[in-house]
């Protein structure tokens, strides 16, 4: 389980996890858009934000109960939720992909499907890591640096995390 701030690289970086290990790959906010046929900010311009965080629930839910181990990358918002945090915490390794927050704004900035950024990214990352760098901290197992580090480098370091009969 990858969790961490939008523009950490859990897409990228589950996806690349799960073909090396050769397990399903799960995104949290891709099942939501799938689910309801909307995107993240279409989701947070028609139903508000407590429609989607409702939906991003019912997504983790889903994901950590199946029977089939898989890799998921949990939405950026997911720890807010007490409910969340404690199904994280149970599903299995979690491991917290961090970066400083103006490395998160630069590479999140870009994609328009990020409806709390807002006009100021760099202000708007610093205000959501304060908020949630501490419930992230809650439920990983490790916390991995991936400011200045590529997808392979990132890779064998999350490999290296998990428990020794989950690797490659």
């Amino acid at each position: 389980m990858l969790v961490g701030m939008m523009g950490s690289g859990k897409t990228t970086l589950g996806r690349a996890l799960a073909e090396q290990l050769r397990r399903p790959f799960v995104d949290s906010d891709e099942q939501v858009a799938a689910r309801t046929g909307r995107t993240v900010r279409e989701i947070f311009e028609h139903e508000g934000e407590p429609a989607f965080r409702r939906l991003e629930a019912e997504a983790l839910a889903e994901a950590v109960s199946s029977s089939q181990p898989s890799v998921i990358a949990a939405a950026g918002g997911v720890v807010l939720d007490a409910e969340n945090r404690r199904r994280l915490r149970e599903a299995g390794t979690v491991v917290w992909l961090r970066a400083p927050a103006g490395v998160l704004a630069e590479r999140a900035a870009g994609a328009d499907h990020r409806p709390l950024l807002g006009d100021d990214p760099g202000e708007a990352m610093a205000r959501l890591a304060a908020e949630r760098e501490p419930l992230y901290a809650e439920v990983a197992d490790a916390a991995l640096d991936v400011a200045g580090l590529d997808v392979d480098a990132a890779l064998e370091r999350i490999c290296a995390l998990l428990p020794e009969e989950t690797r490659p």
